[in-house]
């Protein structure tokens, strides 16, 4: 296999091919990749989209040739705006899809999916989509639990939101805090920042280590435990129900 899409809601991306691995990614319904290497039973992928590598289990990918491949990766993305709604898969059963699932060839209510039409009659996004359109997309994410390489509503972790609320928003952001901080332009001070603006926190070492969506008023939603809303100041997040600081600030960052 050389190319293929995940046609499962979501499936593990792990750091080696074993079930027992860490999971440093997930690869959503409709995502697409570039196989670099191939065993009995997985395969290390390079991902269309941010450029992310991993083992998957093959059995949970479908292949794809090289042309389907390039059509689907070069044309505009449609994403499922619903927090979780249903289709029928090709045997008439019935398959969940949660907010920001991949709608490949998506056309007049249909998309292609394993070589055959399918029908969604959820609600989709796609384009390029004000600032203001973040914010909306990230309350979605509210009290999601907080998972490991996550980047679902079902379970996410804190560069696994960043990354999907820009996404389905049609804005690019890398998979990890680290390498999301190395985007955009630089914010001085908390009073220059729009509400959509991210925020990344470091350790003692200096190393980014976490991030979050800026909202008005000095308030941040980011996930820590689970997506919640705490407020911001030039320390860093300052968490509501314990009453302490918990991250310290490091940078903020305007993406557009």
């Amino acid at each position: 296999m050389e190319f293929g899409i995940c046609h499962l809601n979501c499936i593990a991306i792990r750091k080696e091919p074993s079930d027992q691995s860490e999971m440093v990614s997930q690869l959503l319904f409709g995502e697409v990749f570039q196989v670099i290497f191939e065993n009995s039973d997985w395969l290390k992928i390079h991902m269309d989209y941010d450029f992310y590598e991993g083992w998957v289990l093959k059995k949970q990918v479908y292949p794809l040739d090289k042309d389907r491949f390039k059509r689907i990766s070069e044309s505009e993305k449609h994403f499922s705006n619903e927090m979780a709604t249903y289709i029928n898969d090709q045997k008439d059963q019935l398959q969940i899809l949660t907010l920001g699932a991949v709608l490949p060839e998506f056309e007049s209510g249909q998309f292609v999916m394993n070589e055959q039409k399918l029908e969604f009659e959820g609600e989709v996004i796609h384009g390029r989509k004000p600032k203001s359109s973040l914010v909306l997309t990230a309350y979605k994410f509210l009290n999601s639990p907080f998972l490991w390489g996550g980047r679902t509503p079902l379970g996410v972790d804190c560069s696994g939101f960043t990354q999907m609320v820009y996404r389905i928003n049609g804005y690019q952001l890398f998979r990890d805090a680290h390498q999301q901080a190395s985007q955009g332009e630089v914010l001085s001070f908390i009073e220059e920042c729009e509400p959509g603006d991210l925020a990344f926190f470091d350790n003692e070492e200096g190393e980014i280590i976490h991030c979050g969506i800026l909202l008005a008023n000095n308030y941040i939603i980011h996930c820590h435990g689970k997506v919640r809303i705490d407020r911001i100041d030039s320390s860093g997040i300052y968490n509501v129900d314990t009453k302490r600081h918990t991250h310290k600030l490091r940078v903020m960052k305007q993406i557009f």
